[in-house]
């Protein structure tokens, strides 16, 4: 076994990869950009060192740089981790020039698996059912659109590299074609470096099953069951389970037997997971993903098995622990993905500082997985995940409530997030009856992702008073801090000359003032929202944000976060959003038009759609942005007219930067 080994990741999968070294009792070094020098995963490994700047080219995909850090402290092996360097043949190769063990399969699984058109030329050879498609290597227009009508529209453009729905496309006319082949050359290019892409026989409701298998350098291949990855949103995971509900056991031992002879189709070594289309009985390889998956703890919790030991013992040439007949699973596990995203807004990645990050307390049904803590940023330059979210149960009806409770347990403040979202797939009729396939989120758009109502007036009542309780422990602070200590100033008690005793505030809510008043008992207060009906509030505590009350003769807990004028209340998983009426401040952020459209987020221009002077209708792209690695398009919010272009194509934009001024027409 190693004694060191680096790891030439970040995030919650290098501090994942490092809790089973240390376990094991394997020195850990860890590689970071400058961005990063305080990182999670920087901390916890045994050592660190700096490899670059903040852009992954120029820092955790600089292999040159890596190789030489393994040499110089002494790391024997490699860990990848996924995405970066994890499926780079090249890399791979150069480890084993430097004689470093790449923890992975072989530098040829790697190649020939990292191209979707090669490997289903392979599993074609192999007798792996396959998606009826084109795979070949002529990429000119003519070829593609006479094999994509011979397929048959709708058919799916796809990167013949990489992966995550990036240089995808849905096509379901030849008329859309030649943009989603021009889009997804783009896409691929940017994010893989390959811009060839191949075609596929769109499914119309297909389920994404996908097999967990494992190898050994003795010639022994297993597979550790099934996963759905079937709720997906731009063609990337969203919630994942094992196992795959409501399917044949039958069924399931031929897409397990299918997976192993594709991995040894390759000669393949260590953990893959081979991916299929599952509809109608029948099922499709779709691609082999040659590292350890995002969502491999589901696997590991119906199994038992850590598979990053696994990985290390393989690698350094020990056989596989069990063979398959010693394999089984025991109950259901969800893994639910915590971005920092706004799902409002097409799931555009939100930056910001964690100001608050409280997961649900982790036990034997609840497992998180981050890389993050409470005070880290989330920036611009990598991948927007909070955290993974596990939980485990005897059966799939236990496993969800598990997964309800544990999204409404967490609290994120400081950057918008999908927790609210996951909750809704979790919490959907169709969900619980396995009415599932890669389609789910689209056909239950509307149930998912409903306009944004107004605050309730529960949240609007908790932020009021946590208002209130804040202003009054800091003036007993002052209090305490005066040699008047009996000064009538310093009192947050709603006193008032011939009045009543009460408290007013005004909550901004979106572009809506809400009154709430607070009247004060001999035993709590009596809330009005909005002039409506006081409700009494009593048994009241707050602590660090914590507020429990019983608000109306009912039990609530509500975690509410003040961020100077800015109020975010969490109640069971859903966060609403406020701010305190400062009606100066209002006045300032009071724009002179509405025909500036900003950058969503910081990005490249890629293509700029429109000239000045241009006459547009609503909805007319404008502007493609790349951010990420995925193109955002601008479009005109009503029919105007280009008055100015700030950025061209190719220019990097901060976020909240106009892009372009648009003269919108009257009437």
């Amino acid at each position: 076994m190693f004694d060191t080994i680096l790891i030439a990741n970040r995030g919650e999968i290098a501090c994942r990869v490092i809790r089973t070294a240390r376990r094991m009792g394997i020195r850990t070094v860890a590689v970071h950009s400058d961005a990063d020098a305080k990182a999670m995963h920087v901390q916890m490994a045994d050592e660190a060192v700096c490899i670059g700047p903040a852009p992954v080219g120029d820092s955790y995909l600089r292999g040159d740089a890596i190789l030489e850090v393994a040499k110089r402290t002494g790391a024997q092996a490699i860990h990848p981790g996924y995405g970066f360097l994890s499926e780079n043949a090249g890399f791979a190769a150069a480890c084993a020039e430097a004689g470093v063990v790449f923890i992975g399969p072989p530098i040829e699984a790697i190649r020939v698996m990292g191209s979707k058109a090669e490997s289903k030329r392979l599993m074609a050879n192999a007798d792996v059912p396959l998606v009826p498609g084109y795979h070949g290597q002529a990429q000119d227009f003519a070829t593609l659109s006479a094999e994509a009508a011979r397929i048959g529209f709708p058919v799916l453009v796809k990167a013949s590299a990489g992966g995550g729905g990036k240089g995808m496309r849905v096509v379901r006319s030849a008329e859309e074609l030649a943009d989603a082949v021009a889009g997804a050359q783009r896409e691929a290019k940017a994010a893989f470096g390959d811009d060839s892409l191949l075609l596929e026989k769109y499914l119309s409701r297909p389920r994404h099953v996908e097999i967990q298998v494992f190898c050994d350098t003795h010639g022994n291949g297993v597979y550790l069951f099934e996963r759905d990855c079937s709720i997906q949103r731009r063609h990337q995971k969203v919630i994942e389970e094992a196992p795959a509900p409501n399917l044949p056991d039958d069924l399931r031992r031929r897409m397990g037997e299918a997976a192993v002879a594709a991995a040894k189709a390759v000669n393949y070594v260590g953990a893959g997971t081979v991916e299929f289309l599952y509809e109608d009985g029948g099922f499709y390889f779709i691609e082999m993903n040659t590292r350890l998956q995002v969502e491999h703890p589901v696997t590991e919790k119906i199994t038992g098995l850590d598979l990053v030991e696994w990985q290390l013992r393989v690698a350094a040439g020990a056989e596989l622990p069990l063979r398959q007949e010693q394999l089984t699973r025991k109950g259901h596990a969800f893994e639910a993905r915590l971005y920092a995203e706004d799902p409002q807004r097409e799931f555009l990645p939100a930056i910001g500082t964690l100001t608050r990050l409280r997961p649900p307390a982790e036990s034997d049904h609840v497992r998180v997985d981050t890389g993050v803590r409470e005070g880290d940023a989330v920036t611009m330059y990598y991948d927007p995940m909070i955290a993974k979210l596990i939980v485990w149960d005897e059966d799939r009806d236990a496993a969800l409530r598990r997964l309800r409770g544990a999204l409404a347990a967490y609290e994120v403040v400081g950057v918008t997030t999908n927790i609210g979202f996951l909750g809704a797939i979790a919490s959907h009729p169709a969900f619980r009856a396995v009415e599932i396939d890669t389609g789910f989120i689209e056909r239950h758009r509307a149930d998912l992702l409903p306009p944004p109502a107004p605050a309730s007036n529960t949240a609007l009542s908790a932020a009021a008073l946590a208002v209130l309780l804040r202003r009054r422990a800091e003036a007993q602070a002052a209090l305490r801090a005066r040699s008047d200590r009996h000064s009538p100033w310093l009192l947050a008690n709603g006193w008032r000359l011939n009045e009543e005793t009460h408290y007013d505030l005004s909550l901004i809510d979106g572009e809506t003032a809400r009154a709430v008043t607070l009247h004060f008992r001999s035993d709590g207060y009596e809330i009005a929202v909005d002039g409506g009906p006081a409700q009494p509030a009593t048994g009241v505590t707050f602590d660090d944000g914590a507020l429990t009350i019983s608000l109306g003769g009912a039990r609530l807990r509500a975690t509410v976060v003040q961020q100077g004028l800015d109020l975010t209340v969490l109640i069971d998983g859903v966060a609403t959003r406020l701010k305190l009426d400062d009606p100066s401040a209002r006045a300032a952020e009071q724009e002179g038009g509405s025909g500036r459209l900003s950058a969503p987020m910081p990005g490249t221009v890629v293509r700029v759609l429109v000239e000045v002077g241009q006459s547009v209708e609503a909805g007319t792209p404008l502007m493609l942005l790349e951010a990420m690695k995925m193109e955002h398009t601008i479009k005109a919010p009503a029919a105007g007219v280009v008055s100015a272009l700030n950025f061209a194509a190719g220019d990097q934009v901060a976020e909240g930067v106009d892009l372009l001024v648009l003269d919108i027409a009257e009437g």
